[in-house]
């Protein structure tokens, strides 16, 4: 490990470790009070991370660093963290007004279940193949607290990142494209019985995965720990292993259909330049 830089912002710091993690380099931090910090990289990578390095100094305070810290980050450095909180409010409200929408209208969907309105809600929300609004409504329904956190931690953050660099049509093409092709294959295969925005997150995943691949000059969209994991909770998911029940064919028609937008959005702006 050679020095690349030093830095007296701890935090900061972490947050850069992490976003190289999530470009496929290693980095370490050292300090000798904790709260001052050398940041070393293996000395065959050292001129490839410089110009990241370059860019980060020049905006530490840059939202990238956050999302890779949210990504890949689980650091035990034992530095002195000072500074901004998490600041999840302002976060939220800086999310896209589709984003916000999904997110609030899924919320509100689950409490009203809570307080006795299942039936007659997942009535008028269930798939239905005469309505074509309801090829959309079931993203909206979830079953349990922790389907609807984990939905929406993915939904946000995925989300987020690609309306950043890709634009916010693209999540609203994405949003409406996984949604209809999810819904429809588990219902062709399975049922109507179904609910959920994981369907729409695996297309997010799928999209994120893909638009990185095709694009490896800009920061990826998500990281490849991340991909794995998800694509071996979508196998589980089919071998029927886990305790809870999951819209299997949702999933696997998101994902596809997710990666399905990303190559066809590449050739377009292709054709376009």
């Amino acid at each position: 490990m050679i020095e690349l830089g030093s830095l007296n912002n701890p935090r900061a710091a972490q947050g850069f470790i992490d976003y190289l993690k999530s470009q496929g380099f290693e980095g370490q931090l050292r300090s000798a009070d904790g709260s001052n910090v050398i940041i070393c990289v293996a000395g065959e990578h050292f001129h490839q991370v410089q110009p990241l390095w370059a860019e980060f100094v020049q905006n530490p305070n840059h939202e990238r660093y956050q999302q890779a810290s949210w990504d890949v980050g689980g650091t035990q450095s034992g530095l002195t963290y000072q500074g901004q909180s998490l600041n999840l409010v302002a976060r939220f409200k800086a999310l896209s007004w589709l984003n916000k929408t999904v997110s609030i209208v899924s919320v509100a969907i689950y409490f009203a279940f809570l307080l006795g309105g299942f039936e007659q809600i997942y009535t008028a929300l269930q798939f239905s193949p005469s309505q074509p609004l309801n090829w959309l409504t079931p993203v909206l329904v979830h079953f349990s607290a922790m389907h609807i956190v984990f939905n929406l931690i993915w939904w946000m953050s995925l989300g987020d990142n690609i309306e950043k660099q890709c634009g916010k049509l693209s999540l609203v093409g994405l949003f409406v494209v996984t949604a209809l092709i999810s819904n429809w294959a588990q219902f062709l295969i399975v049922g109507p019985n179904f609910g959920g925005l994981s369907g729409v997150v695996y297309g997010l995943l799928g999209f994120c995965w893909i638009h990185s691949y095709l694009n490896p000059k800009q920061p990826a969209l998500v990281s490849t720990a991340i991909i794995g994991f998800m694509l071996i909770w979508l196998v589980l998911g089919f071998a029927d292993v886990l305790f809870i029940g999951m819209a299997n064919w949702a999933h696997l028609g998101g994902l596809l259909s997710g990666m399905a937008y990303a190559v066809t959005a590449n050739l377009f702006n292709a054709k376009k330049a």
